[in-house]
């Protein structure tokens, strides 16, 4: 089968002990990212099997009418930059393993670790030092501090652990059955979505994007955080409402953010809002690239291309394109 993966920017997917499963096959690896259709037309105008990086490329109509020979999609979580009703009409699988019992401690370390710099202005303190001119502020503690996390699954359960060992009071706003587990697990459920955003030193978002978290994070929620509160972001940017984030850090609060995810990525433009404010850090979407998290995820990607492969699909997101196959 011709295979292209997409997006390999640091070109490792082929180092992972797990690309050895497409032995078989004949693969293409493209290092350089684009969204211009014409070129990703040519690009993969042979393809029968795509694999992406989580949601670097857009897969849309225009797109997949061009591509004759295209058979199946195979990628690892959510899919809003795929036109799936598009996918089933042309009849192109689409296989996606939600990881639903799998945490993601490369995104939980990760957001830790943007925690940490934030509250220690580490990124600040090196460029000060760098220019010569020693400290440029104090920082924060986080001990006795109050850690909220809005949504209670995989990866947000990892950076309550992370929370308690750092002796932070941790508190959970999320969907009924999710708090319910919190508490189950030793943590404080808010008393109201209000109150969360009120009380939080330190305040990270661990949702999935979909239509209902689309926005969940409004204008107004911000406005209820403290002056010297810290918004943490390593899930999606689209859970803010838009342009949100940049005007309530500008009135103060929050005071501060860490930011890994934006609303179109990636980042180039040196002039983008969230890159001039001195009171956030900033990372560009690091929170899953690591040697170890892409073996478990390309592992799962390349199984559903064997599946298919075997005539035996996995993970099908829309199921009624094998009927019709």
């Amino acid at each position: 089968m011709k295979i292209a993966i997409l997006d390999d920017i640091h070109d490792t997917v082929r180092s992972l002990p797990c690309f050895a499963k497409l032995r078989d096959h004949e693969v293409t690896v493209w290092n350089t990212h684009t969204k211009e259709e014409d070129v990703l037309a040519e690009r993969l105008r042979d393809t029968e099997a795509l694999v992406l990086i989580r949601e670097r490329t857009p897969i849309r109509r225009g797109l997949l009418e061009r591509l004759d020979h295209l058979r199946l999609i195979s990628q690892r979580s959510v899919y809003p930059h795929i036109d799936v009703p598009a996918c089933t009409e042309r009849g192109v699988i689409l296989s996606s393993s939600q990881h639903m019992d799998t945490p993601s401690y490369a995104t939980a370390e990760f957001t830790w670790a943007l925690i940490l710099a934030s509250a220690r202005q580490i990124p600040q303190q090196m460029a000060s030092l760098d220019a010569g001119r020693w400290q440029m502020g104090v920082g924060t503690t986080l001990r006795g501090k109050t850690l909220g996390l809005y949504g209670y699954g995989r990866i947000a359960r990892v950076v309550a652990g992370y929370g308690r060992a750092f002796g932070m009071n941790v508190q959970v706003w999320a969907r009924e059955a999710s708090r319910a587990r919190a508490v189950a697990e030793g943590y404080v459920a808010a008393s109201s979505k209000e109150a969360f955003f009120a009380a939080s030193d330190v305040l990270s978002l661990h949702m999935r994007l979909v239509d209902a978290t689309r926005g969940i994070v409004t204008a107004a929620d911000l406005a209820r955080m403290k002056p010297s509160a810290l918004l943490v972001n390593t899930s999606r940017a689209p859970l803010i409402e838009p342009d949100a984030l940049v005007t309530a850090l500008r009135r103060g609060r929050p005071g501060y953010a860490a930011v890994d995810v934006y609303e179109s990525e990636p980042v180039v433009d040196t002039a983008h809002p969230l890159l001039q404010m001195s009171n956030v850090v900033r990372t560009p979407h690091l929170g899953y690239v690591t040697r170890e998290e892409y073996e478990i995820q390309f592992t799962e990607i390349f199984d559903q291309i064997l599946a298919y492969d075997a005539g035996k699909p996995i993970n099908v997101i829309n199921p009624e394109v094998l009927g019709s196959r």
